[in-house]
């Protein structure tokens, strides 16, 4: 099965037709530190709601993607217990003693706490890729990119939280390392509309330099 999805500014992908084994649908950091009360996000003022708001078409993406056989990867940010492989802003987050803080999902963005796992209505099942990375773009610090070449993936379809940040980073990482890369707009969020906006156009400058960008009913329609 060969496809192409309907997108901006191109039909995706740009260099030839996709097939499952060819592509990886990969699912940035959806996580109950970013999607739940009492995690992380909450704690720095932000609305929860506002990045759980795409889990179902997330969802919807994800079973398509798993039925037509693509490859999963799902991504969690969250750094080792004794927080060395986070920057500073990293280690104030998750040690309360530096300034941070800790709320009912435990240490913000630290491996093994509630708040570091990823939301039930996504949990990963057996044989799909989990990429835990210390920073926010999912190829620095960790077997991605080995990963996905072991696999024979050249293309990579990405959604998740949050846009500006994490999704962002992920994008131009794959893009650099010559993946084409789609974006999956409404199963991405932000908690500022108008940054989430902006950095889905970002994605399409010049041509679609780091990415092009769709619905997800798009992708789903393309893979049914």
């Amino acid at each position: 099965m060969t496809m192409r999805i309907s997108a901006e500014p191109y039909d995706f992908p740009r260099r030839v037709a996709m097939t499952p084994g060819d592509s990886a649908l990969v699912i940035v950091d959806m996580q109950h530190d970013f999607c739940s009360p009492g995690g992380y996000w909450s704690a720095i003022g932000g609305d929860p709601e506002i990045l759980a708001a795409p889990i179902p078409k997330i969802t919807g993406a994800l079973n398509a993607a798993r039925r037509a056989g693509l490859h999963i990867v799902h991504t969690r940010v969250g750094r080792r217990s004794d927080v060395i492989d986070a920057d500073p802003e990293g280690r104030r987050h998750a040690q309360p003693e530096a300034g941070g803080t800790q709320g009912a999902m435990g240490r913000h963005l630290v491996r093994g706490e509630p708040g570091w796992q990823i939301v039930e209505a996504l949990t990963p099942r057996p044989g799909e890729s989990v990429i835990d990375k210390p920073a926010t773009g999912a190829f620095h610090a960790t077997d991605l990119d080995h990963v996905l070449r072991a696999r024979g993936v050249q293309n990579l379809i990405v959604c998740g939280v949050t846009t500006a940040i994490c999704v962002s980073t992920t994008v131009r990482e794959a893009s650099d390392r010559g993946y084409d890369v789609l974006v999956l707009g409404d199963a991405c969020a932000e908690g500022d509309p108008a940054v989430h906006q902006a950095a889905l156009e970002s994605f399409m400058l010049e041509d679609g330099l780091f990415a092009a960008v769709t619905g997800a009913d798009a992708f789903v329609q393309a893979l049914g």
